[in-house]
């Protein structure tokens, strides 16, 4: 079996268990082999019945102290008994599993592993697992994987599949130069495999994921040095030289550019008049002014002759530039001379075949829109700059495609991802970057604050006076719907219970990931328009629209996200003139991850937050949601990881010194499964 295949070619699975699997991003046995576990459930120590908190799951060493009840409850066999230890006593309860009342008597002792539920003095253990002491000896410090979940797909269902792949394919053959291997004390591929789903302990899972980690980063890396060497020689075809019609912009901006801005505008002017062609990545916080700068190398592009296309990820966000850059260029009376023009898939067909005239005619110099600007249709008659908003929303691949439609054009990235300069300049390894690293003096800093669920009805009430007072409210959940064996909020029951806690009048939207692109954008359209007054995501919002009226951002489980992804969505707010605030809700039995989470609340800064997370995210921070923000990878982490990124840096330059085509005998694995990674991540590289 190879891993292109596809999953129906597992032994168990058809068109119904394809469906639910596709839901979930597998199709191929590949995939199902990287889908990894998004916790572990970690059978540890047994611990006093006493110290087990409200819905912790643990195990317990106690001892019946009578015979079992068992009583009908609707469709249901309920069982259920006392146990006990020196320190306390709690009930334990089974459903439909009337057998045990024989198999266990007063006076036996069992290990109970289970959730642990509180109501008042009750004490409740669920449907705990029952060893002997002996048989949990056996599975102490094993770590059984728990995935992330869909309606109709349970645990055990990936579980077993995972566990058919792993017996079909052929793992043998390791694609790592063993010298690659032993320089960098990494574990033979087909170990990780196993060990990253099924543990045999901690120390085994890290070696594992450190193996993984490796890979990613030096596949990923090899095929950003490949690219660079493609583009390094690349003449800039559209050399351009400088304007005065920049200046007079600038001088009658209504507002002073930063020293940050007014240097990475000079860097981009400099590229522009250039020899080489401009590959230049602008990194700069959530409101640092980064439109402002693209916006003037739009307006130096088109005094110069040549046509700009900005392309983002959404059509709200699409819309809201193209409204920004209409406002700038009446008030400087350029409106009419440039043309700009809006192209989404949302345009009719008519409106399409205007757009295309003149774009291909070269009426119109300054192209707003979706991916729908990479389209086969589109002709630019003279395209010399592209910009690319938020970058990790866009491919490598993506990026090329614009060089299809003539020579090759100037390319200009914008990011506001916080990633520090040691990191950024591996991972953004085709790009020159500049950083604005300062907010506009007119900002209000955002007001934060980290507390407990207890804090929670706090919490609605003044998100209600927040919205009477006309504004608008961001809640963010880890999750998008209740998943099997994993704690947390998720959006579609919060979104549920806020529409019972806040008035009628209050409208709450929901936004995830799994959504449909046009559902999203009307979702966010309704949300920037003030039709939705509380929206509750997940993530998906930290790339999203300008909306200045929205003035409170609360986090849900905010420990299980990384420092900068939640600066990040913290840039959601703070974009108006009013005082805007950030409420981080740690869970249950968090309190110690919480103090992470302070370091928010001292800073407004996002590189020095991102350094701060680097510092705090060692190994044994192992689990939590993905930071999606992040770059794409499926099990690596640029924050946590930072070490194994820099040695994977150093081994992609180490083999590409020896064997720049990958040709020798020793890189051909690694050659076929550099081809087969780029075909799939570098078409949403997460750069």
């Amino acid at each position: 079996m190879r891993e292109n295949e596809s999953i129906r070619a597992l032994k168990g699975v058809g068109e119904k268990t394809e469906k639910l699997f596709q839901k979930v991003g597998v199709s191929t046995v590949g995939q199902l082999l990287r889908y990894y576990p998004r916790d572990y459930d970690i059978y540890r120590e047994p611990v006093s019945v006493d110290s087990l908190n409200d819905q912790e799951t643990g195990a317990v060493l106690a001892t019946l102290t009578a015979s079992l009840d068992m009583k009908k409850v609707r469709n249901l066999t309920v069982i259920s008994g006392t146990v006990a230890d020196a320190t306390g006593r709690c009930r334990v309860t089974w459903f439909n599993q009337p057998y045990l009342r024989n198999q266990l008597r007063r006076g036996m002792t069992f290990v109970f592993r289970g959730k642990m539920s509180k109501k008042g003095n009750l004490s409740v253990l669920e449907q705990p697992e029952i060893y002997t002491p002996a048989a949990y000896e056996e599975k102490l410090n094993s770590m059984q994987p728990k995935y992330a979940l869909t309606a109709g797909l349970s645990n055990h269902m990936v579980t077993k599949m995972v566990k058919a792949a792993l017996e079909q394919l052929d793992l043998t053959q390791d694609y790592l130069p063993e010298e690659i291997r032993l320089e960098y004390e990494l574990a033979e591929y087909n170990f990780a495999a196993v060990q990253i789903h099924f543990p045999s302990n901690q120390e085994q899972y890290l070696e594992a994921r450190k193996r993984l980690a490796f890979d990613e980063f030096l596949l990923f890396i090899l095929g950003l040095k490949q690219l660079k060497e493609q583009t390094a020689a690349d003449k800039n075809h559209y050399r351009m030289k400088e304007v005065w019609k920049t200046e007079e912009v600038i001088e009658n901006l209504p507002y002073q550019l930063t020293g940050a801005q007014k240097n990475v505008w000079y860097e981009i002017e400099q590229d522009l008049r250039g020899e080489k062609l401009m590959t230049r990545l602008v990194q700069g916080d959530v409101g640092s002014g980064k439109t402002i700068v693209a916006f003037l190398a739009m307006i130096m592009t088109a005094e110069n002759g040549y046509q700009s296309a900005i392309m983002v990820p959404t059509e709200v966000l699409a819309k809201q530039h193209y409204e920004a850059l209409t406002k700038l260029l009446e008030e400087s009376g350029l409106l009419e001379q440039y043309q700009p023009v809006f192209l989404t898939g949302s345009n009719t067909a008519k409106e399409k075949r205007q757009i295309y005239e003149a774009i291909a005619s070269g009426e119109t110099r300054m192209i707003v829109g979706t991916h729908a600007l990479i389209q086969e249709k589109v002709i630019y008659e003279s395209l010399g700059l592209v910009i690319t908003d938020e970058q990790h929303r866009f491919g490598v691949r993506q990026r090329e495609e614009f060089s299809s439609k003539g020579q090759k054009p100037n390319i200009l990235v914008m990011s506001a991802t916080p990633i520090p300069r040691t990191l950024g300049i591996i991972l953004y390894g085709d790009l020159d970057i500049s950083i604005i690293d300062e907010l506009p003096a007119q900002r209000l800093p955002i007001k934060n604050c980290v507390v407990d669920t207890n804090y929670r009805e706090k919490a609605y009430r003044f998100i209600e006076r927040q919205v009477q007072e006309g504004h608008q409210v961001y809640v963010i959940c880890p999750m998008v719907e209740e998943s099997e064996g994993m704690d947390g909020e998720n959006v579609i029951d919060y979104a549920e219970r806020l529409r019972h806690e806040l008035p009628s009048s209050i409208t709450v939207g929901i936004l995830h990931g799994k959504m449909k692109p046009k559902e999203k954008n009307e979702i966010m359209e309704a949300f920037s328009e003030n039709r939705i007054q509380v929206l509750v995501s997940t993530t998906v919002v930290e790339v999203g629209v300008n909306v200045p009226n929205a003035t409170v951002m609360m986090v849900e489980n905010a420990e299980r996200f990384g420092l900068a992804q939640l600066h990040q969505l913290r840039g959601r707010v703070g974009r108006g003139q009013w005082q805007s605030y950030c409420i981080f809700i740690h869970g249950k039995n968090q309190a110690e991850k919480s103090k992470r989470l302070q370091i928010l609340n001292k800073s407004n800064d996002g590189f020095y937050i991102a350094q701060e997370d680097l510092k705090l995210r060692g190994p044994g921070d192992l689990f939590g949601v993905r930071q999606s923000g992040d770059l794409n990878f499926e099990i690596a982490d640029i924050f946590r990881d930072a070490s194994i990124l820099k040695k994977a840096s150093d081994a992609a330059g180490y083999i590409l010194s020896l064997d720049g085509t990958l040709e020798l005998p020793q890189h051909r694995l690694l050659k076929e499964k550099l081809e087969e990674f780029a075909g799939r991540q570098m078409e949403d590289p997460g750069l």
